[in-house]
């Protein structure tokens, strides 16, 4: 297996600047800042935000994790040797040494410390108490790289998204194919099975090759556990380690309908396109193919969901379906409903969902995201360009939401 592996020198030369802002934040409250590997939250600290802190320790370094596994009071040993008080420190991976979460705890409350704790994934950090910082700690996610944060140095196409991804060494790869592979073997046999929640890491491989079908699609747990061959409980457990490890989100249902009764199950999307794209084992798409459709619809969910997370983490991502069969792909509060349609021509038909769920007087405005090239109205439902779409949905001056 080949180890992705880009050297501090190389990458800072081609770092992209992230738009997720934490150091008001950190500022004035310990943090987790989780993501899935390699989306690049230790660069963004030590690029962005190195200057802020006291202190900092990596628990990739095997001696360090070794000496505190055995003893987690480490932690609060150095820190009362450097006298250090009413500042901030940085642990990287707490993930792999959640017993220090209590140490971190003492730490906040004796000596008004604020932390900046970096992680992979949320369920080893569940088992290992990160309830008891209470409302000590604020969480925020970070994804893949954003269309906008690419823009100004690459100004990347949509068939260039849908081979690579977005994974910022993977997408400044090469040989991104090779290495979206590797990221999947490397996710398989050290995220999962150092977690420790798999047995069988074989019966897991399958479920996800079969999970990654129903990216975009409405979950259903009995239909994917008679395709893996599996008991539906085992399924419903294993998505949840998807989400855990932030592979993978659930978009839920929005049932504030009334005129027309709605789903209630959530729909699932693997957090990145490139790594969609190769799970399924599936060449770059044409756009005139449904899978071209399926991996459009994803990218506008992650810029969508990296959006809210970086600056409104506030507000609340769904989707709208009717049981008569009206679908509405995303709202988000009770502002926006967005329509995503991957033509370059948007005619009468793509236009049934947003109209039906119009009827309800509930959002502001009603949106298509599509291929075509120019801005248009058509009776008060707005047809915008993706990178228009995008490029509105992060201007600071006047934002959408």
């Amino acid at each position: 297996m080949m180890i992705i592996n880009i050297s501090d020198v190389e990458y800072n030369m081609n770092y992209i600047e992230r738009r997720l802002n934490i150091e008001s934040l950190i500022k004035r409250k310990s943090l987790f800042l989780v993501g899935p590997r390699l989306v690049g939250k230790s660069t963004y600290v030590n690029q962005q935000l190195k200057s802020l802190f006291a202190l900092s320790w990596s628990l990739l370094d095997g001696k360090l994790r070794m000496q505190v596994q055995a003893n987690p009071s480490l932690l609060r040993e150095e820190v009362i040797g450097r006298s250090l008080s009413d500042c901030a420190i940085f642990i990287d991976e707490i993930q792999k040494c959640p017993s220090l979460l209590d140490e971190i705890h003492y730490l906040i409350e004796s000596r008004n410390i604020r932390f900046l704790l970096t992680g992979s994934s949320l369920y080893k950090l569940r088992k290992g108490g990160v309830n008891l910082l209470g409302g000590r700690a604020s969480i925020r996610k970070m994804g893949v790289l954003s269309y906008i944060e690419l823009k100004s140095s690459f100004n990347p196409s949509l068939k260039q998204i849908m081979k690579s991804g977005m994974l910022p060494s993977i997408f400044l790869s090469e040989n991104s194919e090779e290495d979206l592979s590797s990221y999947i073997d490397a996710y398989l046999t050290e995220e999962i099975a150092a977690e420790g929640a798999v047995r069988n890491l074989s019966n897991f491989s399958r479920f996800l090759t079969t999970a990654a079908l129903t990216n975009t699609q409405i979950l259903n747990y009995v239909n994917v556990a008679r395709d893996a061959q599996l008991p539906p409980q085992t399924v419903k457990n294993w998505y949840q380690i998807l989400f855990d490890t932030l592979l993978a989100f659930e978009v839920p249902a929005f049932l504030k309908t009334e005129k027309r009764k709605a789903f209630s199950t959530g729909k699932f999307y693997l957090f990145d396109v490139g790594i969609a794209r190769l799970l399924k084992n599936a060449p770059v798409p044409n756009e005139e193919s449904i899978e071209f459709g399926q991996l459009f619809e994803q990218f506008i969910a992650i810029e969508i969901k990296t959006f809210l997370e970086c600056c409104s983490p506030r507000s609340k991502l769904s989707y709208w379906r009717s049981i008569s069969g009206f679908e509405v792909d995303f709202v988000i509060d009770q502002k926006l409903a967005i329509e995503v349609k991957a033509t370059k021509v948007i005619h009468q038909k793509h236009l049934k969902g947003l109209q039906a769920l119009r009827e309800e007087n509930i959002f502001s405005r009603y949106i298509v995201v599509s291929l075509e090239e120019r801005v248009r109205n058509v009776d008060g439902i707005e047809i915008w360009p993706w990178s228009y779409f995008l490029e509105k949905l992060w201007d600071n001056e006047k934002p959408l939401l």
